[in-house]
């Protein structure tokens, strides 16, 4: 009985050693993977063999064992980021006093102004990423926690690579320039397209441009941070200071594209227009497509930083687009094309939940079909899918959204 008992708990010993061993190279594995990803801009291998490195090391690793030991890390880790997300907007009914008050407290919670070796090399990993012969160069934003990067996210993205298979797509974020970004990420990267998360170095981004001085001054808790999310409204900053250093194609991660962008530059989509006049009473920042250094997105930098008001949503992205370019409707040397709203936002904001609907009848289905003829048109690249009122939603089966999954997804796994 004894000898038994022994045997038992050596058996039991010599498990638990080879589970922890194989929790330590797990780990390791996993953070080799990700520093490849990240450390690629100076790697002198090509990617072709630094991806045939991340397949070999990731095809070792048990899929139980991911399971099971990252799981409660992961899941703790995702609710204390977004726990510190959500807790970083100033208090409501406050004075501008009181708000520059309690931003200078929290000033060391707000990682998206700080510097790190990371943020510092941005612009090398970008002038890497971007030679790797791309069909276009696109860009997005995500201010959220990585953990809130879900099936709406990645259709976007899909429907980049649908349409343009050899597209290059920067995503600038921190929290998914992280080893759970790139397993988020990891998909796409498997099926060959060219996406990367990277954090970016707004001090590099706002350099020499109108913004330098505000950002600076902000850093320092001297600015009034708004009673809105401050990292929303820096992702409108983002999104003007990255197209003007580099050029290219900015989408919302709640656009859908629906055609190729390639014929497009140096465009804007109303939102709205008048029913009597037909011209634009409010255009969007969800996407736009501009030459690098274009003056028009010098002007909306400028616009942004003496005019910033975070206590009011829209004023620093859709308001501030269309009060720059209606002063300057008169001038005709800006080479600006101004695209009607069905080519951008052919659904408006308060009429995107039937779409998410499933018809119930054969006018509702007829409704349906109705709708994606239209969507289909020459002059629509995409649809903007109004997060802010359809993150909710679900997408039900047969709806207009579940079709157009359906025809513009790579992994179509998004319901």
């Amino acid at each position: 009985m004894f000898v038994h008992q022994v045997l038992k708990n050596t058996k039991l010993s010599v498990f638990s050693l080879i589970t922890s061993s194989a929790i330590v190279f797990l780990i390791y594995a996993d953070g080799v993977t990700y520093h490849d990803c990240v450390h690629s801009a100076s790697n002198t291998e090509t990617p072709e063999k630094l991806e045939l490195q991340n397949n070999r090391t990731t095809k070792t690793i048990s899929p139980t064992l991911v399971h099971i030991n990252f799981r409660s890390i992961q899941e703790k880790k995702d609710e204390a980021e977004r726990k510190n997300h959500y807790t970083l907007v100033a208090p409501l009914n406050a004075t501008e006093e009181e708000r520059k008050v309690w931003f200078r407290e929290h000033l060391h919670h707000f990682k998206i102004l700080k510097s790190n070796n990371l943020t510092q090399q941005f612009h090398a990993r970008v002038s890497v990423f971007f030679g790797r012969e791309c069909e276009a160069q696109f860009f997005m934003t995500w201010i959220s926690p990585a953990s809130l990067f879900g099936g709406r996210e990645l259709l976007s993205m899909e429907s980049i690579f649908k349409s343009h298979p050899k597209a290059c797509l920067v995503i600038l974020s921190r929290t998914l320039d992280t080893r759970h970004g790139y397993k988020i990420l990891k998909p796409l990267h498997d099926r060959g397209f060219k996406v990367q998360a990277m954090a970016p170095d707004f001090s590099f981004l706002v350099k020499r441009t109108p913004a330098e001085t505000w950002f600076h001054e902000l850093k320092k808790g001297k600015k009034d941070p708004g009673e809105i999310s401050l990292s929303q409204n820096l992702s409108n900053l983002i999104r003007l200071a990255v197209l003007y250093k580099y050029g290219g194609i900015y989408i919302d991660t709640d656009f859908i594209i629906m055609k190729p962008l390639k014929g497009l530059s140096n465009s804007i989509g109303a939102q709205s227009t008048s029913l009597d006049s037909k011209h634009w009473t409010r255009l969007n920042n969800a996407v736009l497509i501009f030459d690098m250094r274009h003056p028009l997105l010098h002007r909306f930098i400028s616009e942004f930083a003496l005019t910033f008001d975070g206590n009011k949503w829209g004023h620093n992205g859709p308001y501030l687009v269309s009060r720059v370019i209606k002063r300057l409707r008169k001038r005709r040397d800006f080479n600006l094309t101004i695209l009607p709203p069905k080519a951008f936002y052919p659904v408006d904001w308060n009429k995107i939940t039937g779409f998410f609907t499933k018809p119930k009848t054969q006018s509702e289905s007829r409704w349906v079909e109705a709708k994606l003829l239209q969507l289909s048109g020459k002059k629509t690249y995409g649809i903007h899918l109004w997060n802010k009122r359809s993150s909710r939603l679900t997408i039900e089966e047969g709806s207009v959204i579940d079709r157009l999954v359906s025809n513009y997804c790579v992994i179509c796994n998004h319901k």
